[in-house]
């Protein structure tokens, strides 16, 4: 990841600044950052988001998978994350205040799923990003770490490509995780037919 403006900003002034159609970015403590993904990191993401809209439409689920939408964290307006997946609860909506004009979460319980492909910067995905959508208290957080590069203490020695589900349970995120023929489970797609080793495949 690149600092892009090293410049304190809000929420609302890096909204302002986002430009339209072109990059993907986040807001960081006021610093914007111009995140730049592999194509492999794109291949694996792009294979998860189609796999996730065929679910939503084979189920008739009211989610709607956006191209680009910002999660505000709690308690700052110094920070917006721009996650690599999240599957939105069309029904909720409405009571989004900054959904319509800003393409932006405030609530989290708007989000059924919410993914990170990690890359380079897993640790932001294993620590800043795991608190704050925890906090938020989207019910179904996904790390693919299709490489295997996070920290021994989140994927176990020898470190390997792991897939990361964490579900929110009384206020706080459990764990399981899923490797190689593993089918993965989720709350929020319980009929997924979906092996790690399949999602990891193509990143390869």
């Amino acid at each position: 990841m690149i600092q892009a403006v090293p410049q304190g900003m809000t929420l609302e002034d890096f909204l302002d600044w986002y430009p339209d159609g072109y990059g993907r970015y986040e807001l960081w403590n006021g610093v914007i950052i111009e995140m730049q993904p592999t194509g492999t990191h794109e291949q694996v993401s792009g294979f998860l988001g189609v796999k996730l809209g065929v679910e939503i439409d084979r189920l008739g689920l009211p989610y709607i998978i956006p191209r680009q939408a910002i999660i505000k964290p709690v308690d700052t307006d110094k920070s917006g994350y721009n996650a690599d997946i999240i599957v939105l609860d069309q029904l909720a909506l409405n009571e989004e205040p900054l959904w319509k004009k800003r393409s932006t979460i405030t609530k989290g319980s708007s989000v059924k799923v919410v993914v990170e492909v990690a890359s380079t910067n897993w640790r932001d995905d294993y620590g800043h990003k795991f608190i704050d959508y925890e906090a938020l208290q989207i019910p179904e957080y996904w790390i693919v770490d299709y490489l295997g590069l996070g920290g021994r203490r989140y994927i176990g020695t020898p470190k390997q490509p792991t897939f990361s589900v964490y579900q929110l349970v009384e206020g706080e995120y459990q764990i399981q995780q899923f490797r190689g023929r593993d089918r993965i489970i989720s709350a929020a797609f319980p009929e997924l037919s979906l092996t790690a080793e399949q999602v990891f495949a193509v990143g390869l």
